[in-house]
């Protein structure tokens, strides 16, 4: 059998990162590790090649060589799987679509030969059997939230290391907390699943052993969502990491009550943590109350950000334009809150509501939905796609002055 993946073209905004990129001199800033990981769960007898469309651009050969084509992608990618599934259409060359786009958005691509909706641990054995057996089904769902105990090591050899700006890991899935607009308990659930520690030192080791000395973020939408067990892990790298001439820094993203737990912060740091992505949203209490981000009202938001600051990480933030109770100064306290705190990169986007989230619920229930998002929240065409409380254009102009401020480096 022979297997291509292939990971979309994510469009060119903030988010794709490509005005860092230019900076560091990498073709992209991380690596599908989603792809790579399905690559390694195939029979090791199938030949497999990937394609990273941010990386290099598509062959119609490669197409014509596959057995089968593995879409894997996210919203913002809806663009580009279109043309690619389009273009395996063309050539006659079946495509199975796997990831977040093709959960939210599987009635988009009805022409498309199979869907893998969900996790895929607990359903590719079934895929593989029945693509041996010449009788793949239209349609895989995941039933369950699957153990991570079994995911083997990503395939590297299907990529160069040196195109990336940082390799990528993942240590677990899912998340404690239930924020109105947040589709990660939808997509893994609200209790944190993680690997074992020796999974993510074989995966660590894959990486060094393959030459890589650079930076690694291990993209758990909520690192610390199983503090005790997070703390084995990092101790196990402080371990790991002992007695190598280059080792490696690692980021994140983890949830702000990171600021209550000072064992956590320097075992971090000794680990190789120098920075972390925080969900700041919006330093207006109200909108931190509509949107159900409990973890951000516990305490001073200024102090838990200048507590993790001391303990040596740079402290990310990602802000949300959009709330109902969005006050008509929110950009400028947003500004001086950035400024006052010394967040690194702010990273300001339009409130989207997602199918399946308790915010798009609410919304269809009002009666205010008005598109499908792309996915981009940088732009109001494809995202804040429902009626404001505020009037649209006086959420859209500001917004593109304040993303101007403070794009920057984030690798």
């Amino acid at each position: 059998m022979k297997i291509l993946l292939i990971y979309p073209e994510v469009s060119e905004t903030f988010w794709s990162f490509k005005h860092a990129l230019r900076v560091v001199r990498r073709k992209s800033a991380f690596p599908p590790l989603g792809a790579l990981t399905v690559a390694a769960m195939l029979p090791d007898s199938w030949e497999k090649k990937l394609v990273d469309l941010n990386v290099r651009e598509l062959r119609d050969e490669e197409l014509l060589w596959a057995d089968y084509v593995f879409v894997s992608a996210m919203v913002a990618q809806k663009n580009s799987a279109r043309q690619v599934v389009d273009r395996c259409r063309a050539l006659g060359t079946r495509v199975v679509g796997g990831g977040p786009l093709f959960r939210v958005y599987p009635d988009d691509f009805a022409d498309i030969d199979h869907l893998v909706l969900g996790e895929a641990e607990s359903i590719i054995s079934e895929v593989v059997r029945d693509m041996e057996a010449g009788q793949p089904k239209r349609s895989y769902r995941a039933s369950d939230f699957p153990s991570l105990d079994d995911i083997p090591v990503p395939l590297w050899e299907l990529i160069n290391l040196n195109d990336y700006a940082a390799m990528a890991i993942q240590y677990s899935r899912g998340c404690p907390f239930n924020c109105e607009f947040c589709d990660v308990i939808v997509m893994n659930g609200r209790v944190p699943r993680v690997k074992r520690n020796e999974q993510v030192l074989a995966e660590l080791e894959a990486l060094y052993s393959r030459g890589w000395r650079g930076s690694v973020f291990i993209v758990d939408d909520n690192f610390i969502g199983n503090k005790q067990k997070v703390k084995g892990l990092l101790r196990t790298i402080i371990s790991w990491q002992q007695g190598r001439l280059r080792r490696f820094n690692f980021l994140t993203e983890a949830s702000v009550n990171l600021a209550e737990d000072p064992e956590l912060m320097t075992l971090m740091v000794q680990a190789g943590f120098n920075k972390v992505f925080l969900g700041l949203e919006t330093p207006v209490e109200e909108g931190l109350k509509e949107c159900g981000k409990a973890q951000n009202l516990k305490g001073n938001l200024s102090e838990s950000v200048a507590t993790i600051q001391r303990h040596g990480l740079a402290v990310m933030g990602g802000f949300i334009i959009g709330f109902d109770s969005d006050p008509p100064d929110v950009f400028q306290r947003q500004v001086n809150f950035i400024q006052k705190n010394g967040i690194v990169t702010a990273m300001v986007g339009l409130l989207t509501a997602i199918p399946g989230t308790r915010l798009y619920s609410r919304l269809e229930g009002e009666g205010r939905m008005l598109f499908k998002s792309s996915g981009d929240n940088t732009d109001a065409s494809g995202s804040l796609n429902f009626i404001t409380r505020m009037d649209r254009e006086k959420i859209i102009e500001p917004l593109g002055h304040e993303q101007r401020l403070f794009s920057g480096n984030v690798l």
